[in-house]
């Protein structure tokens, strides 16, 4: 197997590996015995679903995220610097997008070592696709300020943008905040304004809607704490 650091998709929850991960997928990881993942414990049980038979304590992991120094992250690459093939696993959905994972990427492509991304889905481009909305031009945003007054000053100016760009703007929230964001939205857009919630995504309760804020008004989507994207556009 060529040396590489490849990056590999988890699923969106508990959908099965099958319905969203090639069987390429499961040859690559089952040649890897070194992996940067962002939580041990969910990459560990990723693995176990993508093949039971995979010796989970033969294996290494590099922990990758938040809390992670600089100097660390630089280490660990030394395993494909020496000849062996890496991967990089996410807590869903494709690793170096909106996810820590990035960092490991950017330093193995200024060694100018090998970086192959393997295909499976990304809520990102995922909910883009069910929005309805501009699929050529669109910003992910990550997090909006908590703050309330920073947050709803940030609505409009995203709502600008996607008037004046014609970009769909996307955003997130942490699960349990859900509803709170969509209170804001609600509070903070023009009526006219197009939200799409797309929650769950390839899931089997997934949630893909777009509505006017009119039309969303008096009614609240089923996304208590469950993961979300919102998108806005014109």
């Amino acid at each position: 197997m060529e040396p590489a650091l490849y990056l590999i998709p988890v699923t969106l929850g508990d959908t099965p590996v099958s319905k969203v991960l090639p069987a390429y997928n499961h040859d690559v990881i089952m040649g890897i015995k070194h992996f940067i993942v962002e939580n041990v414990r969910s990459a560990r049980r990723f693995l176990k679903r993508v093949d039971q038979e995979i010796d989970i304590d033969a294996l290494t992991f590099y922990e990758l995220n938040k809390h992670t120094s600089p100097e660390a992250i630089g280490t660990y690459l030394k395993p494909l610097q020496e000849g062996c093939p890496m991967g990089v696993i996410s807590e869903a959905g494709c690793p170096a997008v909106a996810d820590p994972g990035a960092d490991v990427v950017a330093i193995a492509q200024r060694k100018k070592l090998k970086v192959v991304p393997l295909v499976g889905p990304s809520s990102i481009i995922l909910s883009v696709m069910a929005s309805g909305f501009n699929g050529q031009s669109f910003a992910f945003h990550g997090y909006l300020p908590i703050d309330a007054g920073e947050r709803a000053k940030t609505l409009k100016h995203l709502e600008s943008r996607a008037y004046a760009e014609h970009q769909t703007q996307l955003f997130i929230e942490t699960p349990y905040r859900n509803l709170k964001m969509f209170d804001d939205i609600i509070r903070s857009c023009r009526p006219q304004t197009r939200l799409c919630i797309a929650a769950n995504l390839t899931c089997d309760d997934e949630y893909a809607v777009t509505r006017t804020i009119a039309e969303w008004k008096g009614q609240r989507p089923p996304i208590d704490k469950i993961p979300c994207i919102f998108l806005i556009y014109k």
